[in-house]
């Protein structure tokens, strides 16, 4: 007798109480039922069911065993599901949670296209740069910028972004170049809020930000875009992920530093999704857009 399907006929026949039952369920005869239960009892050599005229009831080595069936049955379920899930199609609503500047910048340009070829996907943005938890939050996914913490969600990596100091050029002219990085103290170093390595106190450099250095700035703020516009306009200097500054830098309205010290590294960008054996298709049609429209990402 196949086992799986003998293990199917028991956890039936434990939740009704009937082999009889157990087998209209499972589109099988009452003889067909009680030869599974059979062949599974003379496979593990005990009893299963207490068996009676009018009712089955489970012994103590039936109830051990149909926690066993009911762990490993869902378990046997998705691994055939997963095996056929390149035939399901993306459908629903799609939650992600991306951070304010690289979700403007990078990620909403992508979503019309996403949708032309999934059109039956309808996406919820939420941008915010602050970290929320994806599963309490119900997000189907999030991107984060920087180092992961340990967490039992799943990541994929989407790309790197380098940091850099930068500032205007008529800042520059009036306050100085700095060349090392204890020279900053003497600037006004715009402060990013969020961030432990780069806040309004202190910034970071070298490989895991082992260099650090006092800043003060009559700026601090919680998003990139407002600490940029700023800098442009002359403020300041800042210490942002290049994602952030790039065009600003091509165009040469900020000018980035070179320091005695290199910028700490930004721990790259990635995906993060629950950790579901099988992410539902829009979510693996979303990660793997992502991975293709994102290689080029400015780093």
């Amino acid at each position: 007798m196949d086992r799986i399907t003998s293990m199917r006929v028991f956890v039936r026949a434990a939740s009704a109480g009937s082999l009889s039952a157990a087998g209209r369920q499972l589109n099988m005869s009452p003889a067909m039922a009680t030869k599974h239960v059979n062949a599974l009892e003379a496979r593990l050599g005990v009893k299963l069911f207490h068996r009676t005229t009018r009712r089955l009831s489970l012994t103590e080595a039936g109830s051990d065993y149909l926690e066993a069936c009911q762990r490993i049955l869902p378990e046997i379920d998705e691994a055939e599901a997963a095996a056929t899930s390149q035939r399901i199609k993306a459908t629903g609503r799609l939650r992600m949670n991306v951070p304010v500047s690289f979700g403007h910048s990078f990620i909403a340009p992508l979503i019309p296209e996403f949708c032309r070829r999934h059109p039956e996907v309808e996406v919820e943005l939420g941008l915010s740069d602050t970290q929320l938890d994806l599963i309490a939050g119900n997000w189907d996914l999030a991107i984060r910028i920087g180092r992961l913490a340990d967490s039992p969600l799943q990541a994929r990596r989407l790309g790197d972004s380098d940091m850099v100091v930068c500032a205007a050029p008529d800042y520059l002219d009036r306050r100085g170049i700095p060349r090392r990085i204890n020279e900053l103290t003497q600037h006004n170093c715009l402060g990013y809020t969020l961030s432990a390595s780069q806040s309004d106190k202190h910034w970071g450099f070298g490989t895991h930000g082992e260099f650090k250095v006092p800043v003060s700035g009559n700026l601090h703020a919680n998003n990139g875009d407002a600490l940029l516009v700023a800098a442009v306009h002359g403020q300041g200097i800042i210490y942002q992920p290049r994602f952030i500054v790039g065009e600003a830098l091509e165009h040469g309205k900020l000018v980035a530093l070179e320091l005695d010290k290199p910028t700490i590294e930004l721990g790259g960008i990635h995906v993060l999704y629950p950790p579901d054996r099988r992410p539902p298709a829009k979510v693996r049609a979303m990660i793997d857009y992502l991975v293709e429209a994102l290689a080029t990402i400015p780093h």
